[in-house]
């Protein structure tokens, strides 16, 4: 093999390794699981994923699986992929345990577990191309969402 071919192969495995092991990287590549983003943000927020607390600020992705809180002095606006909107006011905690819009296969899906606090909740397109794939749920009630406005207020752990 001539020292070209050697170098290049070499180079080429390095930068193989170095992708693999890159933690940043690799989360970069996840990326697309992002189902909305935070839109405005005040006092305490963080959102929980996978064991880990990371403070809300404007432009934050979130996924699947996140757990919005929001301190005394906190507060939270969402967005999501189907321009559903959420509004969280102080001491509240949310889970997003459902979210799927995949429009090209006929695929939707929202449903957001409210533990404690207040929302406002204005449905997107899941609520309106299929409705019976939404739904806000509380530790007293369910409700299936049908293309509207709400606001909730739960009290709660």
């Amino acid at each position: 093999m001539n020292s070209k071919i050697r170098k290049n192969l070499f180079l080429f495995s390095t930068a193989i390794l170095l992708f693999i092991s890159v933690p940043g990287w690799i989360s970069m590549a996840d990326a697309s699981a992002a189902i909305g983003s935070v839109q405005k943000a005040n006092g305490t927020a963080v959102v929980e994923r996978q064991g880990q607390s990371i403070p809300v600020q404007p432009g934050l992705k979130i996924w699947m699986n996140d757990t919005l809180r929001t301190g005394v002095d906190g507060a939270i606006g969402v967005v999501f992929q189907d321009e559903t909107l959420l509004s969280l006011g102080p001491e509240s905690v949310l889970l997003i345990d459902e979210y799927v819009f995949a429009p090209k296969q006929g695929k939707f899906s929202i449903v957001l577990k409210m533990f404690k606090g207040t929302a406002v909740y204005l449905s997107g397109l899941i609520s309106k191309l299929a409705p019976d794939s939404a739904r806000f749920e509380t530790p007293s009630a369910s409700v299936g969402i049908r293309g509207t406005k709400f606001a909730v207020k739960v009290d709660g752990r």
